[in-house]
């Protein structure tokens, strides 16, 4: 006989698989990544993934590999599609995003990224698109050898009451090797949380306004 929590893992699962915005669910079961890439898998690797969390779970349970996850929400006054578009060309996201150095297509599904690191040095890596719905939904991981392993999603959803669209970001960054995730905290400069904030807030700045402002409340510049 299956037993309650089989069944409902069993049932979390089939919710995730079938519905992409119900991916949320997953944050608190394993890696960002195991989710999103069995929801663009159609559930396939259920097992593999269910392995994976366990060694998971254990690697945090002696405070080692443990992975930093943030979740930013921003309304914006402009249609998902016109922030879609935007978005999924990747190359615009040094634009709002400080940490970027720049973004590389090389084809519909890869691209490559360079970020800022301490010291003046810099951390780079190839990303895959996992799952993309036009005006709604992208998904990505980056693949095997980054500097920083990491994944992450963003959803365009349309606010209540017409107010725009309702910017949803989660990003799972997974420290290499034994190293502690305060690590990457300072390797990127400040706070996941708080940078992913500021770079929300400076999208809806540029979108809206059709430039960025400095602290002094000058333009740094126009789309």
């Amino acid at each position: 006989m299956t037993s309650s929590n089989e069944a409902s893992e069993t049932e979390r699962w089939a919710s995730l698989i079938g519905g992409g915005a119900l991916v949320l669910m997953g944050l608190r079961q394993g890696s960002l990544r195991g989710v999103l890439t069995a929801l663009a898998g159609g559930g396939l690797i259920y097992q593999s993934a269910t392995k994976q969390s366990t060694i998971q779970q254990a690697q945090e349970a002696i405070g080692i590999n443990q992975p930093i996850k943030v979740e930013k929400t921003v309304t914006i006054n402009k249609s998902a599609e016109e922030l879609y578009r935007f978005w999924h060309n990747f190359e615009n996201l040094p634009t709002f995003m400080k940490h970027l150095k720049s973004v590389r297509v090389s084809n519909e599904k890869r691209s490559h990224w360079i970020a800022n690191a301490p010291l003046g040095s810099s951390v780079e890596w190839d990303a895959d698109i996992l799952e993309d719905r036009e005006n709604e939904f992208i998904s990505w991981a980056s693949v095997e050898g980054a500097d920083v392993d990491n994944s992450g999603f963003v959803r365009f959803q349309k606010a209540p009451s017409d107010r725009g669209t309702e910017v949803k970001v989660v990003l799972e960054y997974n420290p290499p090797g034994g190293v502690l995730a305060s690590v990457i905290a300072k390797l990127f400069g400040e706070e996941p949380e708080q940078q992913i904030g500021d770079d929300l807030r400076r999208f809806k700045m540029l979108m809206e306004a059709g430039e960025i402002a400095t602290t002094e409340g000058q333009p740094t510049g126009s789309r």
